[in-house]
């Protein structure tokens, strides 16, 4: 298995479509290409930004097709496979090693929810298993999910039970948490931030990578937060949150 840690911004990427809500895969070579352009790692995609849930099985296999084959080999790409039934995101998960993606992703089930966190973490050891050659990182998303189990207790569950266990793409806003699985192990486990506009406060907690929707068209000035940051200037860097925010503002309403 393929085991790395991810440094620097990962795109979220929109799914284009056409006027008549067929799929537009002709845009994804200018999507990759403009992210790259723009220093960007890799892409996260058919995830949340990416509409992933609205697609079809197909049509979300057809989207990590092409990403896979018009991205550069140093641009990681990291394929959603959550669906709320458990056989299809195995189906999605297998298909990503298939076709020889980065990593994948998996959120909880988010219509039928499971009840105890030993759920979750059985839920996602089973697709896990499904590419067993791939790098899994638990989708951390409470807003979209409606699932809030500490991640934490997920790690400590599935630590020993999901051998291709990365990290986890942590999309919420309890930094006390985020600080406890950074530690976790002594820092084992790769832990993607997924909050852009408070991207500053996890990297103080330890973040290397992040992975949002707003590095689509901003990743610059992200960039020039992580820069300030890691360079030990860190009014510079909360001047730099505060500029690419003021961008996002009037976009988030």
């Amino acid at each position: 298995m393929k085991i790395f840690r991810h440094r620097g911004l990962i795109a979220a990427p929109y799914t284009a479509f056409h006027a008549d809500g067929a799929l537009n895969l002709g845009v994804i070579e200018n999507q990759a290409q403009s992210l790259a352009k723009n220093r960007v790692a890799g892409a996260f995609v058919c995830g949340t930004t990416g509409e992933g849930l609205s697609l079809t099985m197909a049509e979300r296999q057809q989207v990590a097709e092409v990403w896979v084959k018009t991205a550069d080999p140093a641009f990681r790409i990291i394929v959603n496979v959550s669906h709320a039934g458990m056989a299809d995101s195995q189906a999605l998960a297998a298909h990503a090693q298939k076709i020889d993606a980065a990593a994948i992703g998996c959120f909880a089930p988010c219509f039928f929810k499971p009840a105890k966190i030993e759920d979750l973490i059985r839920y996602c050891a089973a697709v896990a298993a499904a590419a067993p050659q791939l790098p899994f990182y638990f989708y951390h998303i409470p807003s979209m999910t409606g699932v809030s189990f500490p991640v934490i207790e997920f790690l400590n569950g599935a630590a020993d039970l999901i051998p291709n266990l990365a990290g986890v793409k942590f999309t919420y806003e309890n930094l006390m948490d985020f600080s406890a699985c950074i530690q976790f192990r002594d820092g084992k486990y790769d832990l993607l931030f997924g909050r852009d506009e408070i991207l500053l406060a996890g990297l103080s907690l330890g973040a290397r990578g992040a992975v949002g929707s707003t590095y689509n068209y901003v990743a610059p000035g992200f960039l020039r937060v992580m820069a300030a940051f890691h360079s030990g200037d860190i009014d510079l860097a909360r001047k730099e949150q505060a500029r690419v925010n003021a961008v996002l503002d009037p976009i988030f309403q």
